[in-house]
C-alpha cells in the first residue's frame, strides 16, 4: 500500500510542483476522510493540483462525476452548489438537478467570496457526507473531498466562521517555488500538451482499503496524551480568546494516524503529531492580539510544552495516584 501510495505522490508532482511534505498532508486528509484548505496567493497551482490528484484515480463505479470545479462569485447561490428541483416537462413530474457538490473530488475556489448562506452549503457535506435540499437527503459519493481556496486579502470577502473553519482537517498554503522549481514549472506548462501524457495510477476503490487500514491504526497511550496535553494548553493559554476542540483532537489524532500510513510507518511518533499540528490546530483558534496570529502562539505552546511523561500524568488525574 505504501508503494502506490508513493507512486501516487510521484504522479502528481509529475504535473504540478508542490513540496512532497505539504502533498503527503493532502493525502492523509483524503484517507482520514477530512477537507483541506489552501490559503493562498493566485496562480501557485491550486486548480493544477486539486486536477492532479482527481484525474490520478481511475473510476470503478457510480455515475458521478470524478472532478467538479465551483468558481465562487459574490452572487452565488445555495442551489447553484446543492442542486435545485424542477418539472420534467415529458413526465410532469418534480426532478431534482444534481448541483457540482456531486462528485469525487470538488474544488471549491475562493469560498470566501461566497456570502454567509452559500457558505454554510457545505456544512453537512463536509461533516455528514450528505446533502438535503427541500426536505430530501441525498448521499455524496463515499470518496467525497473536498479541496477549498480562500483568499488572503481582496475587497468583497466574507471570512469564515471558526465553526465552518473547524470542518477542514488542514490549512496550509503551497507558498512559492524555488528558482529552479519554477524554471521547471515554465518550461513544462509553457506547452499546450503538458497533461496529455498524464494518467490514473490507483483506483478510486483503493481509498476505501487505506482507510480501513488507517482505522486499524493505535496510538501509543504517550502519543495519545501528548495530543491530550496539545489541545488542553490552548484552552488554559491567555493568548488565546478561543482554544482548541475535544474535535480537534480526534482531527490530529486521525491525520497523525493517516500520515503514517502514508510515509509507510507502523506507527505513529509524538514528532509527527508536533509536525501536524499547527497545519491540523491554527485554523481552528481565535488569536485576543491581531498582531500575533493563532499560529504563532501554537508554535510557542509546542516549543515549551514537554513530549515525554504525559500518559504518566494524565493516569494521576484519573486515579489520584501514579
Amino acid at each position: 500500500m505504501s508503494t502506490s501510495i508513493q507512486h501516487l505522490v510521484d504522479n502528481i508532482r509529475s504535473i504540478i510542483w508542490i513540496d512532497r511534505s505539504k502533498l503527503e498532508y493532502i493525502l492523509a486528509s483524503l484517507i482520514a476522510g477530512g477537507h483541506v484548505m489552501l490559503a493562498d496567493s493566485h496562480g501557485v497551482g491550486k486548480t493544477s493540483l486539486a486536477k492532479a490528484l482527481a484525474l490520478s484515480f481511475r473510476r470503478t463505479s457510480g455515475d458521478t462525476s470524478s472532478f467538479n470545479r465551483i468558481q465562487c462569485t459574490v452572487d452565488l447561490l445555495p442551489q447553484d452548489i446543492l442542486g435545485y428541483t424542477r418539472i420534467d416537462s415529458s413526465s410532469m413530474k418534480m426532478t431534482f438537478m444534481k448541483g457540482p457538490i456531486f462528485t469525487r473530488f470538488l474544488l471549491c475556489d475562493e469560498i470566501n467570496l461566497l456570502p454567509p448562506k452559500t457558505q454554510g452549503s457545505f456544512f453537512q457535506a463536509m461533516e455528514e457526507g450528505k446533502v438535503t435540499v427541500e426536505g430530501t437527503t441525498w448521499d455524496l459519493p463515499e470518496q467525497f473531498f473536498l479541496i477549498s481556496t480562500m483568499n488572503l486579502q481582496g475587497a468583497h470577502l466574507f471570512p469564515l466562521p471558526l465553526p465552518q473553519l473547524d470542518r477542514f482537517m488542514i490549512q496550509i498554503s503551497l507558498g512559492f517555488p524555488n528558482e529552479q522549481d519554477e524554471y521547471e514549472i515554465i518550461r513544462t506548462h509553457g506547452q499546450s500538451g503538458s497533461w496529455n501524457t498524464f494518467c490514473p495510477v490507483a483506483d478510486e476503490a483503493d481509498i476505501v482499503d487505506w482507510r480501513s487500514h488507517v482505522e486499524t491504526m493505535q496510538l501509543h497511550p504517550d502519543v495519545l496524551s501528548y495530543i491530550v496535553a496539545i489541545v488542553r494548553s490552548t484552552r488554559e493559554t491567555g493568548e488565546l480568546a478561543t482554544g482548541a476542540s475535544p474535535r480537534s483532537g480526534i482531527k490530529l489524532s486521525r491525520l497523525a494516524r493517516a500520515l503514517a500510513f502514508v510515509r509507510g510507518e507502523e506507527y505513529v511518533t509524538a514528532d509527527l503529531v508536533k509536525e501536524l499540528a499547527i497545519p491540523t490546530l491554527a485554523h481552528r483558534l481565535e488569536s485576543r492580539d491581531p498582531e500575533r496570529p493563532a499560529a504563532r502562539i501554537l508554535s510557542d505552546i509546542l516549543e515549551t510544552l514537554p513530549v515525554d511523561g504525559h500518559a504518566k500524568r494524565l493516569k494521576r488525574d484519573k486515579t489520584g495516584t501514579v
